[in-house]
């Protein structure tokens, strides 16, 4: 989508002027070199003619498939190298190719500071970040022994369970590759959820050894261990403090370091020895975010992830030591442990983040100091839909506020662009003139970036691909299936597609009758995609009536329903366009896609986030909204409607000033009228972990709305 171009004509023609003449004099020479090289391509860009080659093929030749990369048409990949088909020897493999190498980095921090804001509200401000100190391949690989001594020391036995509820951290993965080369199941636990979450994983695996940092345990473990009676041992990543008093009697608290210095002692030698996994041992069991419910654990082998790493690393061209990747996603989340590993198994390394110190202009960051991403200069980073949306909002809400001049060229400048792209060229001035200083939000050396957790829209894509100056490569995949399912191609520009099939991968639709998708659909097949191969996960933990979403077929090869709706489209990519679960049949019949209807709206300036809702039984949909707070007070000003943040959210009049804008914005999207919010409720706090998915302020807004859709909205939201 272009931006609108409200410009000053002469500047116009000044503009398109040059553009001509840079254009003649760059175009002339590349196209008749490559008419001399490659006189059967003639005009055509290698990259354009990429974009337009077949992905994936239906190996059986029937519109629903099942379909397959070109390259694995006849045999599914398994593993990177030969014999590497566990955890373990995938890292020792890495680690005896890069011994040297930097692994993992973490920024030193010098100092912190409180900073109070305006609402009177503190937050610890980081205000010094020193330098990335990193440790290398060998020495991960040394503390990762040492660690897995030392915990079985404390009696782990192998294929017992251990559980990690951690931030994003070096330590994290040092704790992971100890369980892999001593045959421990990691349980992982995102670090956001919640007491009863929690508890519920640590009590269904039954784990003895949970390692965590000292914040979690005090501000979230603590509470909840009394309802863990089988917990013995709590390792705390941290160096500090070493002394743990005022825990329940019989569990032990242990500081990481201590339990490595108890690994590492010579006489300890003869009495431990790592148990090698098998490819078919649980490498992870994974627990899910619980947004729709209880948290469930999928249980990953390490054929599987093996197999997920295989596909993944295919996908990303020129992948090797020389990368750099910014770690700040969940470690708990598939998309991030993934990721991560494809980078260990080509010696990349990894400098650790958080997004709330990931750039110069993040919270946590003190103003005029260096966010991570400005330090490490990254290469390969991961990004969820939400991240990028935030990115793309604040550019464009510094052009509005850039005089006539700079709004003028930036625009044309971006519609220039995007018109370049669209034929497969490059535009190597704007890029160095125009688009330098936005690039470096993210470090300015980012060559990939890959989108995954949720869809994408078409709006934010465009932006990343231009602004950002770096193919963006949109992923499908669920915990179900390791994380993968596609990756699109990088130089595929094309919009709200996931790309092929990943080698390690087949996808075949199956019809949702009801919903009216079918695999005879025209132009293009449509149904419920169904993904299958080694990176098929083993299923739910201890969850049989779940488990029917697995099926094994007559070859013995395992499938996962995923309940998402696609479409395979005539290159073999794929596209997702629905979801069984969130769609909302309402009461006159129209279908309703919820997670469409976010993805537009988050485009919307005003709308920092939000959350639609919908229920059979009514006509319309109802938004929750958390408003941008600059978008929110500058309206308000506008309009004269005076008040303190939580009185303007309280607002009749702010309510209805919001909801006609963002409805225009709907529109604008193409949206139908059904699918619009006809009434929101605004939240003066954001989503955190630290406020949880609702707020207190939020539930009493919740109680104007009409009773009937209580029971509902608290079992959306569990209660809270």
């Amino acid at each position: 989508m272009k931006l609108k171009e409200d410009l000053n004509p002469m500047l116009l023609l000044l503009f398109h002027l040059m553009v001509w003449i840079y254009t003649f004099l760059t175009f002339m020479p590349s196209y008749i070199l490559s008419w001399v090289s490659r006189p059967d391509v003639g005009c055509c860009g290698s990259e354009e003619e990429r974009a337009k080659k077949m992905k994936a093929h239906s190996v059986l030749g029937c519109p629903e498939g099942p379909y397959r990369a070109v390259s694995a048409t006849k045999r599914l990949a398994t593993s990177l190298h030969p014999g590497v088909d566990t955890l373990d020897k995938m890292f020792e493999d890495a680690a005896m190719r890069f011994p040297h190498r930097d692994c993992l980095g973490t920024r030193e921090v010098i100092s912190e500071e409180d900073e109070q804001q305006s609402n009177g509200k503190v937050f610890k401000k980081v205000k010094i970040l020193g330098e990335y100190c990193w440790l290398s391949y060998a020495e991960i690989l040394t503390a990762a022994s040492q660690l897995g001594s030392g915990l079985a020391l404390l009696g782990q036995q192998p294929k017992n369970n251990v559980a990690i509820f951690c931030e994003t951290r070096a330590e994290w993965i040092i704790a992971a590759q100890a369980c892999f080369m001593y045959n421990f199941p990691l349980v992982t636990l995102y670090s956001t959820l919640g007491g009863p979450a929690i508890a519920h994983g640590l009590n269904e695996t039954q784990v003895t050894l949970v390692i965590t940092s000292r914040e979690l345990l005090e501000t979230r473990l603590k509470a909840i261990l009394i309802e863990v009676p089988r917990l013995q041992h709590i390792i705390v990543v941290d160096n500090t403090p070493t002394s743990w008093p005022g825990y329940p009697r019989g569990i032990s608290v242990h500081n990481m370091a201590a339990v490595q210095k108890l690994g590492a002692r010579p006489e300890n030698d003869l009495r431990v020895f790592p148990k090698p996994a098998l490819p078919s041992d649980i490498a992870v069991i994974m627990y899910t975010s619980g947004s729709t419910g209880i948290p469930k654990g999928v249980m990953i082998s390490h054929s599987n992830i093996i197999a997920c790493i295989t596909g993944m690393a295919e996908r990303i061209p020129n992948l090797c030591e020389e990368d750099t990747y910014i770690g700040y996603l969940p470690l708990a989340h598939v998309l991030e442990l993934s990721a991560e590993l494809v980078c260990f198994s080509h010696g990349c390394r990894i400098g650790y983040s958080s997004p709330q110190t990931l750039a110069d202009q993040s919270t946590k960051i003190k103003k005029g100091s260096k966010g991570d991403a400005s330090a490490l200069q990254p290469t390969l980073m991961a990004a969820v839909p939400e991240i990028m949306d935030r990115i793309y909002k604040n550019v464009m809400t510094k052009v509005e506020e850039m005089n006539c001049v700079q709004r003028t060229l930036f625009i044309l400048a971006y519609n220039y662009k995007l018109e370049q792209l669209a034929k497969g060229y490059s535009t190597p001035l704007c890029d160095k003139l125009v688009f330098r200083k936005i690039r470096s939000l993210l470090g300015g050396r980012t060559r990939v970036l890959l989108s995954g957790g949720a869809p994408l829209s078409a709006t934010t894509q465009r932006f990343m691909n231009v602004c950002l100056c770096c193919p963006v490569g949109q992923g499908y995949g669920l915990t179900e299936t390791c994380g993968a399912g596609t990756i699109s191609e990088l130089w595929d520009y094309s919009t709200g597609r996931v790309g092929g099939p990943l080698v390690c991968c087949e996808i075949k639709l199956k019809d949702w009758v009801e919903g009216g998708y079918r695999r005879t659909d025209k132009p293009h097949p449509r149904g419920e995609i169904l993904i299958g191969g080694p990176n098929v996960t083993m299923g739910y933990y201890k969850n049989e009536v779940k488990n029917q979403d697995f099926f094994v077929d007559e070859n013995g090869q395992r499938w996962f329903c995923t309940g998402d709706i696609g479409e395979f489209q005539e290159d073999g990519c794929l596209k997702i366009i629905d979801r069984k679960k969130d769609l909302v049949k309402l009461q006159a019949g129209e279908y309703v896609s919820l997670g469409k209807v976010e993805a537009v709206l988050k485009n919307c300036p005003l709308v920092e986030n939000i959350c639609a809702y919908a229920n059979s039984d009514e006509t319309y949909v109802i938004g929750f909204v958390v408003p941008n707070q600059k978008q929110l007070l500058a309206l308000a000003d506008q309009y004269g409607i005076r008040g303190t943040w939580e009185e303007l959210c309280e607002s009749k009049a702010m309510e209805e000033l919001v909801l006609k804008i963002i409805t225009e914005a709907a529109l604008a999207a193409q949206l139908e009228r059904f699918e619009i919010p006809l009434k929101i409720c605004l939240s003066p706090d954001p989503w955190t972990p630290e406020t949880g998915l609702v707020t207190d302020a939020f539930k009493l807004k919740r109680k104007e709305l009409k009773t009937h859709y209580q029971d509902d909205i608290e079992r959306m939201y569990g209660g809270k």
